[in-house]
């Protein structure tokens, strides 16, 4: 006890933090198992979970019937309600590999702390100071030994906490009670609440065959009244439909009388201008001729002038 008393306070921490986490994880255990022993120790509805429970199962049997779901239903409810239960065995699962990490943290701590001290202390021998310090050398290996102490107390802190943890658990397993409770809370709920509940679903074929009936008479009184309901509408869209073909027709017989008025006179204007493209046609070949003897005269007058010319030279 003494060398744990002379530990350095990392290795004293370590040490600490696993005894603190060791307190926590039996606090937890044993509060968990009591827990689920409770739980399934009920035999009533009354309570929260089982009140909810009870409504979640009652809710999808009235739906489903007997094909209803029972263990889904019970493992929803129990992630829902029981959720900080849940979370308190994954702390136990882990629980025992985490004080041999913190034990293996605490080893190697105390594992550099001593190689520290060790490098010191051989830094002495290359010196003329070494007689001198001989006196010094029993201080630095129990500093090395102080480290050393980390190393071994934490491991053997953190692999005996897991151990006991191990046998604690194999005891008072949460695991176990948690399927204890979903077994009990099955039973109960096939065996106890389900008789006594009404449901929609069909309990065998003549039920099958009875509600597949009502559900097409059903089905046929929603035709008759939709086919009621459109005839009417038809009925109602054909009589506007027919009313506004009415009055289309009379404003379209107005313009089609306004359309052969304005064709006739397309009609005349076209007859007009085919007399005034012939009569254009007489004038430009009248022109044309009268160009053509112009022409010919003034060839003649050219040449006679010239004869002329030539008679007066000579």
């Amino acid at each position: 006890m003494s060398l744990l008393h002379n530990l350095p306070i990392g290795g004293f921490a370590v040490i600490v933090m696993i005894g603190l986490l060791f307190v926590l994880a039996l606090l937890i255990l044993f509060y968990t198992s009591a827990r689920y022993r409770a739980l399934a120790a009920a035999s009533d509805g009354k309570g929260g979970f089982r009140k909810a429970l009870l409504g979640e199962f009652s809710a999808a049997y009235q739906k489903y019937g007997r094909d209803v779901n029972t263990p889904a239903i019970i493992t929803d409810v129990i992630g829902k309600k029981l959720g900080g239960l849940l979370l308190c065995e994954r702390f136990l699962n882990n629980a025992v590999s985490l004080f041999v990490t913190l034990g293996l943290f605490g080893t190697f701590l105390g594992l550099s702390m001593s190689v520290s001290s060790l490098t010191e202390l051989i830094s002495y021998s290359n010196t003329e100071e070494w007689l001198s310090v001989l006196d010094s050398v029993g201080g630095g290996l129990m500093s090395a030994l102080g480290g050393m102490g980390v190393a071994f107390y934490t491991s053997l802190v953190g692999a005996g906490c897991s151990i006991l943890l191990t046998i604690l658990r194999t005891i008072f397993n949460p695991q176990t009670e948690r399927e204890k409770l979903e077994t009990r809370l099955e039973l109960w709920l096939d065996t106890e609440v389900a008789p006594g509940l009404a449901t929609e679903a069909a309990r065998d074929d003549a039920d099958l065959i009875n509600n597949m009936i009502h559900a097409l008479n059903s089905s046929v009184e929603e035709i008759k009244r939709a086919l009621g309901t459109a005839a009417l509408a038809y009925a109602d869209s054909t009589k506007n439909a027919s009313a506004a073909l009415v009055k289309a027709a009379g404003s379209n017989k107005a313009a089609l009388e306004l359309f052969d008025k304005t064709v006739d006179k397309f009609n005349s204007g076209v007859h007009d201008f085919s007399e005034v493209d012939y009569n254009l046609r007489g004038s430009v070949e009248r022109m044309d001729l009268a160009v053509r003897d112009l022409s010919s005269a003034m060839r003649e007058i050219n040449r006679r002038m010239g004869a002329s010319r030539e008679g007066a030279s000579q």
